[in-house]
């Protein structure tokens, strides 16, 4: 595991006191690391974490990490309860093979972002439970949650919004990493505009959507094209147990299987035991509801660097 410094710590703030409400200064498309229980619903845009990365949150009794690496793509919620004790978590300012490395403020032991595993300090070993959470466009977000609410910006500052590693004000109508995500290379250096690094797969693009779920030491990642091609349903088997993996034009999801055979019908519906299924939220037109399978939504490259060139689900 390749571990540098890139910034100063706390360089790029995480949002600690996050304040929501109903309405987004966004665009229509844009995406949403979204947390829901019961029907109560929460979205943090990646528009505002590309300049924070972390928000320090409490959903329902629930302490938790909303967790987002540009340059891996990834998303992960994580519960911060670690023992006896609920950790807050901050920006270190360093990356573990281009992956964000957070540190946590009670112990300042340090986390590898993408893995939820602690790689140095006190806590080294201990890895961090992911919370159910998806991620889909606003639009689907307003329509699916019409009461659900939203991450409102802050006024702080962040070396995302800099072309140094001094903080500056945020414009949050700017996009720091779209040339990025647009662009074939992958790493800090394809970033930065250097060469980024080498890939040797040709089955699979190194910034491919992924949908990883481990599940004991079983660990499978689903890359949404591949799941699109499967007739944009999978199910299968993780570590004893049954999982259903949706993939459409929203994103990709995961749900529990309580033993159904999905299928996907020509106007884009999911059915199954008699009745359709939302993609996004696991809720059938008859009042059921699957649940949710905690996941972690990342880019091919870094999934294939936590676990590997095998750990990826083909049909």
């Amino acid at each position: 595991m390749n571990v540098r410094q890139v910034v100063p710590r706390d360089a790029i703030p995480s949002i600690d006191d996050p304040v929501f409400g109903t309405e987004y200064f966004g665009e229509p498309d844009d995406e949403m690391i979204v947390v829901e229980r019961d029907g109560d619903a929460r979205a943090y845009p990646v528009r505002i974490l590309n300049y924070h990365e972390i928000v320090n949150d409490e959903f329902r009794d629930e302490p938790i990490a909303v967790t987002w690496c540009p340059l891996c793509g990834s998303a992960v919620v994580y519960e911060r309860t670690v023992g006896t004790r609920d950790l807050t978590f901050g920006v270190s300012g360093k990356l573990a093979d281009d992956a964000l490395v957070m540190y946590d403020r009670e112990t300042e032991s340090e986390w590898k972002q993408s893995l939820g595993e602690c790689i140095a300090g006190e806590l080294e070993g201990t890895t961090l439970s992911v919370s159910p959470a998806s991620m889909m466009p606003w639009t689907t977000f307003r329509d699916r949650y019409p009461n659900g609410v939203v991450l409102q910006r802050t006024d702080a500052k962040s070396e995302a919004a800099s072309e140094t590693d001094e903080p500056e004000s945020i414009d949050y109508d700017a996009r720091p990493y779209e040339r990025y995500f647009q662009s074939e290379g992958f790493g800090l250096g394809a970033h930065r505009g250097s060469e980024g690094r080498s890939w040797d797969r040709d089955d699979l693009d190194a910034k491919t959507v992924v949908l990883g779920i481990k599940t004991g030491d079983n660990a499978v990642g689903f890359p949404l094209p591949w799941v699109k091609e499967n007739g944009g349903v999978v199910t299968t088997t993780i570590g004893g147990s049954d999982v259903v993996v949706f993939a459409s034009e929203n994103g990709i999801y995961a749900f529990r299987n309580p033993g159904y055979e999905f299928e996907q019908t020509e106007y884009g519906a999911y059915e199954a035991d008699g009745t359709t299924w939302d993609e996004a939220t696991g809720e059938s037109a008859d009042g059921r509801s699957l649940e949710e399978v905690p996941a972690k939504r990342l880019f091919a490259f870094a999934w294939q660097d936590d676990h590997g060139p095998d750990a990826f689900y083909s049909a």
